[in-house]
Order: C-alpha cells, then structure tokens, then sequence
C-alpha cells in the first residue's frame, strides 16, 4: 500500500519567483550590455555574458520545478520529479564553471591591475546588487529544503555579491587608488560561494545516486518501526529522494501474528510522512512464516530489542 502528498501551493509560489527573477535578469543584462558598448567596458560586457548564463540556469530550475509536476507515464512511472535534481546537479556544474571564471580573471588582474572603468561601471554594478539581491531573496526561504531552488539561489547570490565586489574596488580605486582592492574582492568572494556551491555538488550528486537525504535520519525511521507493537522485525527498507523536495520509502515489516486492517497502514504512513517527511510511503505486511520466503528478505534483517 503506498501514501503520497503533494504540494502545489509551493509550485504556484515559486513559478511567480522564477517569472519576476527571469524578468528582473533579462532586463539587467539589457541594461548591462548597452552601457558595457557605450561605455567600451570589456568588465561590464562580460557580466552582462555571465548574468545570461544565470537567467539559462533560473529557466532550467524553472523548467524542472514545473516538470516535477508532470503526471506519471507508463515510461516513467515516477514522472519527471528527477528534473529537479538533474538541474540541481547542472546548475552546481555550472556555477563551479562560473566561478572559475571569475578566479581566472581575477589572477589575471591582479597580476596586471586595470583601473575600473569609471563612474558608470560602479552605476550598472549598484543596480546588479539590488536586482540580484531581490533575486536571490526570491529563493532564500525555499533554498533550504529544495536543492534545485538552492542552485538558483546560489546563482544569484553569487552575482550579487561580485556585483558588490566591483562596487567596493571602484570606490576604492577611486579615492585610495588601490588597483589590487578589485580583484581581491572578487576572489574573496568567489571562496566564499565556492562553500555553498561544493555543497549543492555534493548533495546533487547524491541525490542522483539515490542516497538518504541530508535532512532523514535512517536509524530514528528504523527504531520508529520496530518500536509499534505489532511489528516483529524489518527488511529491505529503502530511502531515497524522488525529488530536490519529495522523498520516498519502501520497507517490508513482520508483524505479529494478530489481525491488521488498513487503519494500521494508514497511520503508518501519516507519521510517516507528518514526523520523518516521508511523502511516498511503500509497505508490505509478512507473517513470520511469510517473511521466510520472501525473495528480498536476508540475514541483514532488523528486529526488535523488546
């Protein structure tokens, strides 16, 4: 028997952040270029270049935020919540791309220092603070239980603070004349996301691989089902996310030999889902006897202390 939640008023929620940080960056990058042409600004030329590559990874998230929701196939039974953590997975890819980037101009400017070019190019950069601030705000609250709403707001975060970077290096060079402040900043910055990027890296790539997520704890599900009274022992208890936001559970449990009905199975699967977040819960009931045929049942079986 299997239990599943879902949760659109989170997909309406995000749609809206995606549509007003997609707009907000399409607009910026606009800006960005004209005054990169008139201003003969190769810097602000190429941050209109990279900001481009963050609205492709604002529509990717998007794109598989709203696949996740697709109805399942016969081919993939599932859906396609896995989008999610493909684009999870991309997005660390390229935002480590990105931050290479950034580092490789950074060494080289800090090897042969160039003024920033002027007042304008501390204007434009202003306005990058502020959009990608409000940008990454979008995504702030939700980036900390989905990795494919991180990955965006990662992205934006990073843009934000080069964006301070060049700011702090043009005031700088301005008053102080201080060329090397600009490119110190930039690398500082880049450390410091380069943090949170590893991270959306690694819990991507386990998310692909079907790990446990992060925030489930195995051993307290484990004790939870051992611990009712009508269960004797477990086998073949799996864990792994269907989505960046959806996690599921397959599990065979021995119960006793009394009588269950589904009221059983159906507060099984609410706290299930209300105390571990579980939104896919999948479970099948053995007698002792039962359990000694079952093809997935081993040695590495779980019992109870009691």
């Amino acid at each position: 028997m299997e239990h599943s939640h879902h949760h659109h008023h989170e997909v309406a929620n995000y749609n809206r952040a995606f549509a007003i940080g997609i707009s907000l960056n399409v607009a910026f990058v606009i800006i960005e270029a004209s005054y990169g042409i008139l201003a003969s600004s190769m810097a602000l030329l190429a941050d209109a270049g990279h900001n481009l590559s963050d609205v492709v990874s604002l529509l990717l998230a998007w794109g598989a935020n709203i696949l996740a929701k697709k109805a399942a196939t016969e081919k993939r039974t599932y859906g396609f919540r896995k989008a999610t953590v493909m684009a999870a997975l991309i997005s660390s890819i390229m935002l480590l791309i990105a931050l290479g980037g950034i580092a490789w101009e950074s060494i080289n400017r800090m090897l042969d220092p160039q003024p920033v070019q002027g007042l304008t190019v501390i204007i434009v950069a202003s306005i990058g603070v502020v959009i990608n601030t409000i940008t990454a705000l979008l995504f702030f609250k939700g980036q900390q239980h989905d990795l494919n709403i991180r990955g965006a707001f990662l992205h934006m975060a990073a843009d934000a603070g080069v964006s301070l970077g060049v700011v702090i290096a043009g005031l700088f060079i301005i008053f102080k004349g201080w060329l090397w402040i600009d490119p110190m900043v930039s690398l500082l910055i880049v450390a410091i996301i380069l943090v949170g990027t590893w991270r959306l890296l690694r819990e991507s790539l386990n998310y692909a691989m079907d790990a446990v997520p992060k925030n489930i704890d195995l051993q307290q599900i484990q004790r939870y089902l051992l611990d009712l009274e009508q269960v004797d022992s477990l086998h073949d208890l799996h864990i792994w996310p269907l989505s960046t936001s959806e996690t599921a559970l397959t599990v065979h449990l021995v119960v006793k030999g009394i009588p269950l009905d589904n009221a059983f199975l159906s507060q099984l699967q609410h706290d299930l889902h209300d105390h571990f977040a579980i939104e896919h819960a999948t479970i099948q009931l053995e007698s002792a006897n039962q359990a000694l045929f079952c093809l997935l049942g081993d040695s590495h079986a779980c019992h109870q202390d009691r």
